[in-house]
Formats: structure tokens, C-alpha cells, sequence
């Protein structure tokens, strides 16, 4: 009997530290959580259903990158993540910083050429966008998770009850099967999620990372600002459903302690391509793209990663 019940403290443990890495995707979207203590049995491992294929370095000791993908179909043939992004954490600084990628930067794929970034993971899930950012920008991802949206919304509604509250510019209806009135609004999980996604931005897709970004760091704010954790093993059992992630135990709970204990502080974060490093094209049969200097934007990522350390 000891032995199960030792079993049960540690998936309490990882289970509570991955918790906010569901919530930090925002469609996406990407924050961890440490909190020590027992609670009620999950009934199902989590989700590795790309870690098998998946090449990234696991045990570094050094600064640690996860590739965070949000997705409408995880596990899916064919599906596309909607959102890229990746969070980098220097375990000497303590810091995590986010990189956004814009899914419709034209990079060379491995095995099929030019196509638009987020392509990739349609045709070779993570460990085939992993080898595309490294070919083109020459960064090195050693983790991966996944998360269904439908989970963020989920998520949201249980952390956060009475919604985050957000200044939209301007009404936001097109695609997002809602509509969001302009000004001051306290959004629920659908809401926020629609406000993350809407795309017919006056900003083209830019202004959908910003928005991202943006709510990335308001739910982090709410997050560590939790005093209870009794609605804790519901979130569990919900995201051990919605969230797919090959990141081991001691990495999650090495960087959800510093967040909790905000020793990480502020989220700084970075959007690539980086303004003035990019152009407008539309090529037949794949649409409209960005043609990118992709030694631009790794000089740009390069220092992103070496500032303040």
C-alpha cells in the first residue's frame, strides 16, 4: 500500500508542475507551476503521443528551449498548430523568455522545400518543425508540448472564473464565431480564445502574436497569484487529456519553482521575424508569405537570447 500511495504524491507532483505549461499556450500558448502535496489519483498516464519520434537533447544542463504549439487536432494526420511558439529558460538567471514565430514565414523544410513554417508540422508533427527552426534560424529545441484549445478554455474557466480582463480595439467577430465589442471586456475562456485567434487584424497576423503575448503574461499574473489549490486535481485530470509533452519531471519542476516563487520575473519576450526583416509575398499554390533574412533574425534571436543573460 505505501508503494502506490508514494506513486500517487509523484504524479501529484508533475501533473500540478504542467498545469500552467497548459494555460502559458494560449493557442497556446506556454507557464509552469510548482506545488507540493498529494492529490487525488490520475487514472491515465500522460500524453506522449509524439515523444517516441521526437529528437531534441532531453537531459541539458545548460539553457533549456520548449517548442509550445498549440493546436485544434493534436494528434491528428495532416493537422496544423495555429500557434509556435518557443519558451526559453537559463537555469543560472532564473529568466523565461518567449519567442513567437509567425506560422507563415517561408523557410525550407526538410524533404519538401519552401513552404510556409507552420506547414511543417502538418507534414512531420514536432520533431519535423524542431529540424526547420534549427535549419533556419540555428536554434536548438529540446522539449516539446502540445496543447488542444479546447483544454485552454477549460482550463481558463476553472483558474479563472470571472474572465481576464482585456482593452479590445475594435469589434472582433469574423471566424471566431462570436462577436467582441470594442473597449473594456472581461473575457471567458471562448472569448479570450477568439480574442487570441481572431485573424482579420488591422495588423495582418502580428497583431494576433501581440495578442498572444499579451495574454500569455495576464495569465501568468493570475496564476501565481493563486491562493488555493482546490480546484487543482480537476485541472489535473483535465489537462492531463488536452496536454502532449515530452518534458521530464525534473525540468518542469526546476523552472514551475521559480516562476511560482517569481524568481523568474517579467516575461520578455520576442516576435520573428523581427520588423524591417521581412516581405509581403504570394507565391501559386501556397498563398501569401513572408519572405524573411533569415540571417537577420538570427542575429535578432541571438541577441534576444544573451540579453541580461
Amino acid at each position: 500500500m505505501k508503494k502506490k500511495r508514494d506513486k500517487r504524491v509523484r504524479w501529484g507532483r508533475v501533473f500540478s508542475a504542467l498545469l500552467l505549461l497548459g494555460i502559458f499556450m494560449v493557442g497556446l500558448f506556454t507557464v509552469f507551476q510548482y506545488i507540493e502535496g498529494t492529490f487525488k489519483a490520475i487514472n491515465q498516464p500522460f500524453q506522449k503521443a509524439e515523444a517516441d519520434s521526437f529528437q531534441g537533447e532531453e537531459n541539458t544542463t545548460e539553457e533549456v528551449n520548449v517548442l509550445l504549439l498549440g493546436s485544434d487536432s493534436r494528434g491528428e494526420e495532416g493537422a496544423r498548430t495555429d500557434s509556435i511558439m518557443v519558451a526559453h529558460y537559463n537555469p543560472q538567471t532564473h529568466k523565461v523568455k518567449l519567442i513567437s514565430l509567425m506560422r507563415d514565414m517561408y523557410v525550407n523544410i526538410p524533404e519538401h522545400g519552401q513552404q510556409k513554417l507552420n506547414a511543417a508540422y502538418s507534414f512531420g508533427g514536432p520533431e519535423l518543425l524542431r529540424e526547420t527552426i534549427k535549419m533556419n534560424l540555428g536554434l536548438d529545441i529540446h522539449h516539446y508540448a502540445i496543447i488542444d484549445f479546447k483544454g485552454f478554455v477549460k482550463a481558463v474557466d476553472l483558474l479563472v472564473p470571472n474572465g481576464i480582463e482585456v482593452e479590445i480595439p475594435y469589434e472582433m467577430s469574423e471566424g471566431i464565431g462570436m462577436t467582441l465589442e470594442e473597449g473594456t471586456q472581461q473575457l471567458n475562456g471562448e472569448e479570450l480564445l477568439g480574442y487570441v485567434r481572431f485573424r482579420q487584424d488591422r495588423l495582418s497576423d502580428f497583431g494576433r502574436v501581440q495578442r498572444q503575448q499579451e495574454v500569455v503574461s495576464k495569465l501568468k499574473e493570475e496564476a501565481v497569484s493563486l491562493n488555493s489549490v482546490a480546484k487543482l486535481p480537476e485541472l489535473l485530470d483535465l489537462l492531463s487529456t488536452y496536454v502532449d509533452t515530452n518534458i521530464e519531471t525534473p525540468t518542469i519542476l526546476t523552472i514551475g519553482k521559480d516562476i511560482l516563487t517569481n524568481e523568474t520575473g517579467d516575461i520578455q519576450t520576442l516576435r520573428l521575424p523581427a520588423d524591417g526583416s521581412f516581405e509581403n509575398e504570394t507565391y501559386e499554390g501556397i498563398g501569401e508569405v513572408l519572405e524573411v533574412d533569415l540571417e537577420q533574425n538570427k542575429y535578432e534571436l541571438e541577441k534576444f537570447l544573451k540579453e541580461d543573460n
